[in-house]
Order: C-alpha cells, then sequence, then structure tokens
C-alpha cells in the first residue's frame, strides 16, 4: 500500500492543499494522511472544516510571538517524530512557507522522498519576499517531483538543473479550491459584508507582507485615506503589529470597513463581487484573474510573472502616491479594467489537483 503524507501549517497552504487532499484520499489502495503544524492556528482550523477534512497528525506549534527560528524548529522535530512513527512513501509540501520548508528538510534527513506542489516561483533576490523566497529554493534543492503551475515555473527549475522528467506543469491548485466554494447566491454571515454596495465600485485590501511592515504599511494605509469616499474593505491579517497600524490610521473612515481576515468562504466570495483587488498577497495574484479581477500589487517584484504578462495583475508598489494613482486609473478608465478583467488567468483551469493525483498514481502504481 502507497503511504502518502500531505502537511501544511499555514491558511493559504491548507486551501491550497485542500483539494488535493480530497483526490487522493479518494484513491482507495492508498494510505493518505494528513500532517499540520499549527503555525496558522485558528485560520487553519477554518479551512479544515470548510473542506470536511481531518487532521491525522497534528503539531500544534503555534505560540505567541513566534519567531521564524521557532516554527522551523518545532516542525522539524516534530516532523522527524512521526516519520519514525509512521513512515511514509512520500511528502507532499506545498509553496514557500517555514512549515513547508521545516517539512521538506525533516523528510530528507528520514531519507523519505518529497514532491513539492507550486514548485518552481522565483524572483530575481533570495531576501524578497522574505523569508518565502528562500523557503522554495531550499525545498526545490530536497525534492524529487516538482508540480509546477505553469510552464515558465517549469522553466525555471530546468535552468537550474532539474531533470525534465521530474517536472510537471499541472497548473495551481488554488484555482480548483477557489471555483469550489464561490457562489452567486452566497449570503455572508458578517452583517458588514451583507449592508456593502456591490452595485458601486468596491475595493477589497490585504497587506501582510513583512517587506511592508513599518512606514510602508503606513503608505499603504495613507493611500487609502487618499482614495476619499469609495467603499474599502481591509481583511486584515491577525498579525497584532499590523491590525494595530490598521486601526490607528484607518479605525475611524466611515467609508472603511475593517475586519479581521473573514473564513475563506467569505472571503473568496467577497472576492468574487469586488471591484478591484490591492493587496501584497502571493496566492491573490492567481485567485482574483480566476474570478476576472483586476489585482493591484503592493510590491516591487512578483515570483508570479505569468500574470504580468497576461496581464491580470500590475506591480505598483508600496509608494503611497503610486497606489492611489494606480486605484484610480483602474476606476476611472474603463478599457484599462476591460483588459485586466477580461484577460485570461494563466494559472489553470481548476483541474490541477486530479492532474497531480494521476501522475502519482503512474509513478507509484
Amino acid at each position: 500500500m502507497f503511504r502518502l503524507a500531505l502537511v501544511f501549517g499555514t491558511r493559504p497552504e491548507a486551501i491550497k492543499m485542500a483539494p488535493l487532499v480530497k483526490a487522493c484520499q479518494s484513491v482507495v489502495h492508498w494510505e493518505t494522511k494528513v500532517i499540520i503544524t499549527g503555525q496558522h492556528r485558528e485560520m487553519v482550523d477554518q479551512v479544515l472544516d470548510l473542506f470536511e477534512l481531518k487532521a491525522d497528525y497534528d503539531l500544534n506549534i503555534m505560540s505567541h510571538g513566534q519567531t521564524l527560528s521557532d516554527i522551523s524548529q518545532r516542525t522539524l522535530q516534530g516532523m522527524g517524530d512521526i516519520f519514525r512513527e509512521w513512515r511514509p512513501d512520500l511528502v507532499l509540501v506545498h509553496g514557500d512557507t517555514s512549515t513547508a520548508f521545516a517539512a521538506a528538510l525533516a523528510s530528507f534527513y528520514e531519507k523519505i522522498p518529497v514532491g513539492h506542489v507550486e514548485a518552481g516561483l522565483r524572483t530575481e533576490s533570495v531576501h524578497n519576499p522574505f523569508p518565502e523566497e528562500a523557503n522554495r529554493r531550499l525545498i526545490d534543492v530536497l525534492a524529487t517531483w516538482y508540480f509546477a503551475p505553469t510552464e515558465q515555473s517549469a522553466l525555471n527549475l530546468r535552468r537550474e538543473g532539474i531533470s525534465p522528467d521530474r517536472i510537471f506543469v499541472t497548473g495551481n491548485t488554488v484555482i480548483d479550491a477557489l471555483l469550489s466554494v464561490v457562489d452567486s447566491s452566497y449570503v455572508f454571515k458578517e452583517p458588514a459584508l451583507r449592508n456593502l454596495n456591490f452595485e458601486q465600485p468596491l475595493l477589497v485590501v490585504t497587506a501582510h507582507r513583512r517587506e511592508n511592515w513599518g512606514e510602508p504599511l503606513k503608505d499603504i494605509c495613507q493611500a487609502l485615506l487618499d482614495l476619499g469616499d469609495l467603499q474599502i474593505v481591509v481583511a486584515m491579517h491577525r498579525n497584532p503589529a499590523i491590525q494595530r497600524v490598521m486601526k490607528e490610521i484607518l479605525g475611524d473612515r466611515p467609508n472603511i470597513l475593517l475586519l479581521d481576515a473573514p473564513d475563506y468562504l467569505e472571503f473568496a466570495n467577497l472576492l468574487a463581487r469586488c471591484t478591484v483587488l490591492l493587496t501584497d498577497s502571493g496566492g491573490l495574484q492567481e485567485e482574483a484573474p480566476a474570478l476576472h479581477k483586476p489585482v493591484l500589487v503592493m510590491r516591487e517584484v512578483t515570483e508570479r510573472p505569468e500574470a504580468l504578462e497576461a496581464g491580470t495583475v500590475r506591480l505598483v508598489g508600496s509608494a503611497r502616491q503610486d497606489i492611489v494613482d494606480a486605484v484610480n486609473n483602474l476606476l476611472t478608465d474603463p478599457e484599462l479594467y476591460k483588459q485586466m478583467s477580461s484577460a485570461p488567468n494563466p494559472y489553470g483551469d481548476g483541474q490541477a489537483a486530479q492532474r497531480i493525483c494521476k501522475i502519482l498514481q503512474e509513478k507509484y502504481e
């Protein structure tokens, strides 16, 4: 019997891995187990509930004020203990988190092959984004199988000397997850979201990247004030330092709704009904285009150049006036809005999980 472990610890990982868990668990002669680290405790639990998934092992590592070293150390130790108790034939990790890197390293130490889902994303600097760029590069040094979301990601891997017969272009599993939960008849649980006027322009904002902590985050908040009476929903990351800045600058504005990051079901349906997304997220650069929403990215570089080339995403940085100009241009130029919202999404058709599962069946049966 083929033993497969799927590991994740943050909400984005959980969302992107959920379709793959479902697909692999449907293979009746496989022993498929879910291992979570709890790097994001409450937010991961929400995703497990939404997709009706159960963790077979839960390291529950999250602690107040945890550092990157804390996350890596606890994950490495905990994964090693699990692998010595239950030894899988393959470990699948996702993306670029500290959970993913530490789990891949623990697998390597136990001489267990690693499959990297969402492999091959790259920026020009190992320090940007931090620590994600280093994490994903290090995972790709350790992996056996590479499930690249796009041909560009696969090309990055081949350029680094990885054998083409170990690389598979599958699309991104986040599209699978997104399309499974968006519903035009969905009724929001949060009263403040139900009271929004979706007939008027609506800007949805997320900001959490470490490179935007401090002064850049203050600039982002000031830019939102400069946008006048535009309806704005800010989905705040649960990090207290981020929330403190946002509440201090934006807390008393009637047109700006500050929410703790909604659960995935709420947020996916909010995304489906907004006008524009302003974000520093990585995964949202893939998700929003699937819903025909233009994305303005508050970063200087992106590891998702396919979105730039397709025209679904624009880099605007975190400077106050640049953000204001980008949002206003998009909302006042119908042709520009049409170009961005109608451009084809380069990240897949919602069948990535099934492709990965089929590849694994071919390799291990």
